[in-house]
């Protein structure tokens, strides 16, 4: 889904998330890496104490910004040469890369500070400070609600005082990570609550909160189909639901936002058992094991976007778009498979899932 979002001009982007609901990929990705979270790092400091936790913590971090500058590297210099063969120096702009080629040393060395992210390379940076709050959290991670409170506190905080981390060049982080922590850290806690440490309890299946649920998604559907999709619906609308929509930010993650996406989480907990047979079919495997290789995933999948918009800027007719979009994903589903060759083959089914894929 990130792939295609970040692919102009590709078709797909018409049924992803972001469409249908008031939030994406990134609000799957965040809560997913804290649930994961809970089973690699909490379960750790439970069997052998807080600081190999840490120090399990450390080493992730520093592979994912190794993994995020070497990004960095690679996609300016394929951007970088497509602009120069292609004659479109637009792409420089577009995707705020031309810092480059003005002030080539500062902004190296900005980059390397997490003060300059391009488009498409802001994720890493807050799944890096994500983890590095991580660190002191796991001391709290028998007061779950002492945890839970202190991280909704932060989160109003910053919503409220407009605070974020300074970038270069003036404005903040695009993802604030001291907004986007409280659902990383619902997510973790959510990964407790299963794996049955201290934890909030976990929500029981219920009419109302489905109902609940259910109108938290119909309203911002409804919402995104005035507005959006049908502009002649809109205009019979209050303006107050266009001028509401145009505060819902992504920045800091607006309290709608982070309410779709739980009513989502809601919705496949308590409808979709762990243990459905469709999850174990041949067809879910390489999903499967792209979610235990994310990291490598997800660094090819921010190249093959780009690679992706060439080809559909050169054809963007039926048969290129479905050539883009099984190339990219084939590539995706043959790194994930030869990480795990890598790593040793898959873990054994059941707990060393959600472990490997806070590690993978």
């Amino acid at each position: 889904m990130i792939v295609v979002n970040h692919t102009p001009g590709n078709w797909l982007g018409a049924i992803t998330l972001k469409n249908f609901a008031l939030c994406d990929a990134t609000e799957a990705f965040v809560l997913l890496a804290g649930y994961a979270g809970a089973f690699a790092y909490a379960g750790r400091a439970d069997h052998l104490g807080w600081p190999s936790a840490a120090a399990s913590l450390v080493q992730r971090i520093g592979k994912l910004y190794v993994a995020h500058i070497f990004l960095l590297v690679v996609f300016t210099a394929q951007v970088g040469y497509s602009a120069a063969t292609l004659d479109r120096s637009a792409y420089l702009d577009e995707l705020a890369l031309d810092p480059f080629a003005e002030q080539p040393y500062r902004t190296l060395l900005e980059a390397l500070l997490l003060r300059f992210q391009p488009a498409f390379l802001d994720i890493l940076p807050l799944y890096i400070v994500l983890l590095a709050l991580l660190l002191p959290s796991l001391a709290l991670r028998k007061q779950p609600w002492l945890l839970l409170g202190l991280s909704a506190v932060l989160w109003i905080g910053v919503r409220l005082a407009d605070f974020n981390l300074p970038r270069w060049q003036g404005g903040g982080w695009f993802f604030n990570p001291l907004a986007w922590q409280l659902l990383f850290f619902i997510g973790f806690l959510l990964g407790q609550a299963v794996r049955g440490a201290p934890a909030p309890p976990m929500p029981k299946r219920s009419g109302w909160l489905t109902s609940a649920a259910i109108l938290v998604l119909g309203s911002g559907l409804f919402a995104m189909i005035a507005v959006e999709w049908s502009p002649s619906l809109g205009d019979r609308l209050p303006g107050t639901i266009p001028a509401f929509l145009a505060t819902v930010d992504k920045t800091a993650l607006h309290p709608w936002r982070l309410a779709s996406v739980l009513a989502i989480t809601y919705l496949i907990a308590q409808y979709i058992p762990r243990d459905a047979p469709a999850l174990r079919r041949r067809w879910a495997r390489p999903l499967l094991v792209m979610g235990r290789n994310s990291l490598p995933v997800f660094c090819f999948g921010i190249l093959l976007s780009f690679m992706a918009r060439l080809m559909l800027e050169a054809d963007d007719t039926w048969p290129m778009q479905i050539a883009a979009n099984i190339l990219c994903l084939g590539i995706l589903v043959l790194v994930a498979f030869l990480a795990d060759w890598q790593r040793g083959g898959a873990p054994p089914p059941g707990t060393a899932l959600p472990t490997n894929a806070a590690a993978g």
